[in-house]
């Protein structure tokens, strides 16, 4: 009967652990299921961001000329399909440096002509390129034409360029870039530091242009005096460029000067 008794508890034991192991087990399971439940949601919500993110531009009502930045990645561009897009107006990628060349650039500024978009040239600055240097390639590879845009001098760091140099040095080179090329083309440029390039050298105060500013579906809140334009949105997608566009707009009561 002791033994009997002994047995029978063993069992109650054995059963106990069993039920304890079983539940230990399914509350893995319930947690695997809503982990699993979480991440669906997670990448539904990210990829509900990245569609909104790919077609969202500035009301119109607010901002009635817009317009993109286009360079060679966006492949073989159908301007048409661009100006149906609503773009009134591009800004495309040129020169860079001191010796680099868009490959794509005189294409694109033909075919934007022949769509009727207006459209001026880019040229990325270099911290590690002299400014006669750059203005001479500007020169070379973008023609004087009384129907384009005002040039854009785009300001940014890259890590290909570990120069930094001090901001009076800076601002030397940049006027002295900014003169050559607009005596070339007739017109004042405008220029448009990243936000991280106008904190270090706060070009808006040292150079009297027109200013092209940056921040994705924000107005941009840097810079020494109020934007002309504003590239409201890096990643938007149209059907007539591959890849993501940049989408720009003007400020209703500015000019490009």
């Amino acid at each position: 009967m002791a033994d009997g008794a002994a047995k029978g508890k063993a069992r109650q034991r054995t059963g106990a652990n069993r039920g304890t192991g079983g539940d230990w087990r399914a509350a893995i399971l319930r947690g695997l299921r809503r982990g699993g439940a979480a991440v669906v949601l997670m990448l539904l919500c990210a990829g509900l961001a990245l569609w909104w993110a790919a077609r969202w531009t500035p009301d119109r009502a607010l901002y009635p000329t817009q317009g993109v930045t286009i360079d060679a990645a966006n492949g073989d561009v159908r301007w048409g399909s661009i100006k149906a897009a609503g773009a009134d107006f591009a800004y495309i990628a040129a020169t860079a440096g001191a010796n680099q060349v868009d490959p794509a650039f005189a294409r694109n500024m033909a075919a934007a002509r022949e769509a009727g978009i207006q459209a001026g040239a880019v040229h990325r600055y270099s911290l590690c390129r002299l400014a006669t240097d750059q203005a001479a390639n500007f020169i070379r590879h973008v023609p004087r034409r009384a129907d384009a845009l005002p040039a854009a001098v785009w300001l940014d760091f890259d890590d290909n360029c570990p120069d930094r140099p001090t901001r009076a040095l800076l601002l030397s080179e940049l006027a002295t870039f900014l003169a050559q090329i607009e005596a070339h083309s007739g017109k004042r440029s405008l220029i448009a530091p990243g936000p991280a390039f106008e904190a270090d050298y706060k070009v808006t105060s040292g150079i009297a242009r027109t200013i092209w500013l940056r921040r994705d579906f924000f107005e941009p809140d840097y810079g020494a005096h109020s934007w002309a334009m504003w590239r409201a949105n890096d990643y938007v997608r149209l059907s007539g460029a591959d890849g993501t566009v940049g989408w720009n707009v003007l400020r209703p009561q500015g000019e490009m000067r």
